[in-house]
């Protein structure tokens, strides 16, 4: 059983005399709100325990709220989560705030991991287009070409299916410079073979996929996450694609065949660049953790130079 002494004082008291007993000093806090009227007890109204806080006080009604304390339209934070106790709300918001600074700094992680990622690729395209030696070198050389395949076939196994070697520094960016730099030379090479028109059309071309992609990711509501089942699918019909075209093209029976293949082939790749984008920036059914940013600008940078690849056989068709 408490003593008197024990028991919290009086609402007056503790409003007026803030020390009191054995608890200790409130800080006092400025609030927009002025201090609420003084009040008796209405009829009717339920006493609390003997020696608690006496009677059951009226409530003061401040804009928005009703007599009994309430609010009259209980608001909802961006999550489902009612705002009826201010501790959790707060706690939430703090969680909130951290949790969306923390996306906001994985996102800006893998963006910069991207953009060098890209510019080694498109810099080695540029060389293996341009400098006519080297473009003859890996035509004449085409084993070295295999060679990278290899590479980027290995690395990119490793990345996608081994979480710590991706997520150990610094092995995680030694494996995705390996990574970036075998891809850049199979670009590269594939893109020495057409002319340079066409490449510098498909750059441009996936440039401006890639930001309208990124600012329609931000903006939309429509959730793509939940599409990971039928993107697959997707791609399983684009290889059943590609080998067909591939067997028909070698007997010359349909020329356009293969035009039809990379624009399939490159929307294919634009709907995963969107996947993936989605992934990356969260708010959604599914969200790549903040730990995950190898695999983020890989995927990124991955679908990227496909769309480019599909995209140059398209305008290197179109100028032949």
């Amino acid at each position: 059983m408490t003593s008197k002494i024990d028991d919290p004082p009086p609402y007056e008291d503790a409003l007026h005399h803030p020390k009191h007993g054995n608890y200790p000093q409130q800080t006092q806090h400025g609030s927009a709100f002025p201090p609420p009227p003084s009040y008796s007890p209405s009829p009717g109204m339920c006493p609390g325990p003997p020696g608690y806080w006496g009677p059951q006080p009226a409530m003061w009604a401040a804009p928005g709220f009703s007599p009994s304390g309430m609010p009259t339209t209980i608001p909802t934070l961006s999550a489902g989560v009612p705002t009826s106790n201010p501790g959790e709300m707060e706690d939430f918001l703090s969680t909130q705030w951290e949790s969306t600074a923390i996306r906001h700094a994985f996102i800006k992680k893998v963006y910069l991991i991207l953009t060098a990622q890209l510019a080694v690729t498109f810099s080695v395209v540029a060389v293996f287009t341009f400098v006519v030696p080297v473009k003859l070198f890996v035509i004449k050389y085409p084993a070295i070409y295999y060679a990278s395949f290899v590479v980027y076939f290995v690395v990119y196994c490793i990345l996608i299916c081994c979480k710590e070697p991706r997520r150990r520094f610094p092995w995680n960016f030694v494996l995705l410079g390996v990574f970036t730099l075998a891809l850049s030379y199979m670009a590269g090479t594939i893109a020495s073979y057409y002319d340079t028109k066409a490449v510098l059309i498909a750059m441009g071309i996936t440039a401006l996929i890639c930001v309208a992609v990124t600012i329609f990711c931000f903006q939309t509501k429509v959730d793509f996450t939940s599409c990971g089942g039928l993107l697959c699918i997707a791609a399983v019909l684009l290889m059943i694609l590609g080998i067909v075209t591939a067997i028909v093209l070698s007997f010359q029976y349909v020329p356009w065949l293969h035009m039809l293949y990379a624009a399939i082939g490159a929307i294919v790749y634009t709907l995963f660049l969107i996947y993936n984008t989605q992934l990356l920036i969260g708010n959604r059914e599914l969200a790549i953790s903040p730990e995950e940013y190898i695999f983020g600008a890989l995927s990124l940078y991955t679908d990227i130079v496909q769309i480019f690849l599909f995209i140059l056989q398209i305008s290197g068709a179109a100028n032949e």
